[in-house]
């Protein structure tokens, strides 16, 4: 999904392209084709093969995304998956980073107040 939302479209080949450790060419279509079952993708012809594009806004499937992982992997922990985010990181975040955090942070507090 990732490479498709990147590109705004792709084929199966230019995903499998993009993919740093690609497995079968077959696999990716079978992961589009079933990105599409879903209601993920939707695909068009171009030339002999299909292109896919996304079917929702990229941010909707990230926010989608975002409340999928935080149920499977962190029992609805936003805490526990902040803390995992910041420990996965290949460097630790940059002052400015830090401060975007903060501003999201005061945010919430700010509509949790509202509520």
């Amino acid at each position: 999904m990732d490479i498709v939302i990147r590109r705004g479209r792709a084929t199966a080949a230019e995903v499998l392209a993009d993919l740093p450790d690609p497995p079968s060419y077959s696999s990716v279509r079978s992961m589009l084709r079933l990105l599409e079952e879903k209601g993920h993708l939707r695909h068009e012809w171009e030339g002999p093969r299909h292109a896919y594009r996304p079917t929702a806004n990229p941010d909707h499937i990230r926010r989608s995304a975002a409340r999928h992982l935080l149920r499977t992997f962190f029992s609805n922990s936003m805490e526990s998956a902040v803390a995992a985010m910041l420990g996965a990181a290949d460097h630790p975040p940059s002052e400015e980073e830090l401060k975007r955090l903060a501003k999201l942070i005061a945010e919430a507090r700010r509509k949790r107040g509202r509520s």
